[in-house]
């Protein structure tokens, strides 16, 4: 499938763009000023995702910080992704969905036998050990993560729920690396609720050279 039917066309040179079929995982470095673009080839299909500083992954995304900052729960342009040193690991500098998850988590075989009474099943837990032991990191390393293209609403009295997801068959989120980071993703195999419309499908993941460049590196929440 071509960019052009999926995306707008990237606007520096590409250096990464591969699919990741339904239930799929991948794990690999974005350099400063490079630009991850997820697309959603089919729509409503959730993206668990975790980032990491490449220098020292100790240092990774801390979801209270981020959503104190934003000022939101629903993530879109313009918002950044921090880490626990208060760095912005990533901004999102392009949203065609304008609806992402930062406190639904990650599903596991666990929640699932707890929730639906199922054992055994495909998780982003799972595909996120598996992303993580390529880079030596394991259990211990995985955090509250971003849930790109899943829809979590939050009522008044602050029940929440996983809903249908809102995003259409080519929505894209644009990620711009503000350091060199590591990223662990999962396109999530959940079936038992709508996370992934019930049918989990394939993504597309481009990194491309961003023209305009990244402010200096190490810059930290004010």
């Amino acid at each position: 499938m071509s960019a052009s039917t999926t995306s707008p066309s990237t606007p520096g040179r590409v250096v990464d763009d591969r699919t990741i079929p339904a239930g799929g995982e991948w794990s690999g470095a974005v350099r400063r000023g490079q630009v991850l673009r997820i697309v959603d080839l089919e729509g409503r299909q959730a993206v668990d995702f975790l980032c990491y500083s490449a220098a020292d992954p100790s240092e990774r995304y801390n979801a209270a910080d981020t959503m104190k900052l934003a000022g939101t729960v629903f993530l879109t342009t313009g918002h950044r992704l921090y880490s626990d040193m208060g760095r912005a690991l990533f901004t999102i500098v392009a949203d065609s969905c304008g609806r992402h998850d930062t406190i639904g988590g990650c599903c596991s075989a666990e929640s699932n036998r707890l929730r639906y009474g199922v054992e055994g099943t495909p998780s982003c837990r799972d595909n996120f050990l598996r992303a993580l032991g390529r880079h030596g990191l394991g259990k211990k390393d995985i955090v509250a993560n971003v849930n790109f293209f899943m829809n979590v609403p939050v009522g008044p009295d602050g029940r929440m729920a996983i809903a249908e997801g809102l995003s259409r068959p080519g929505d894209y989120v644009d990620l711009r690396a503000e350091t060199d980071v590591l990223v662990a993703l999962s396109n999530c195999p959940q079936v038992y609720n709508p996370a992934s419309g019930g049918r989990p499908t394939p993504i597309r993941l481009v990194i491309f050279d961003a023209h305009s460049p990244a402010p200096p590196s190490g810059e930290r929440a004010g």
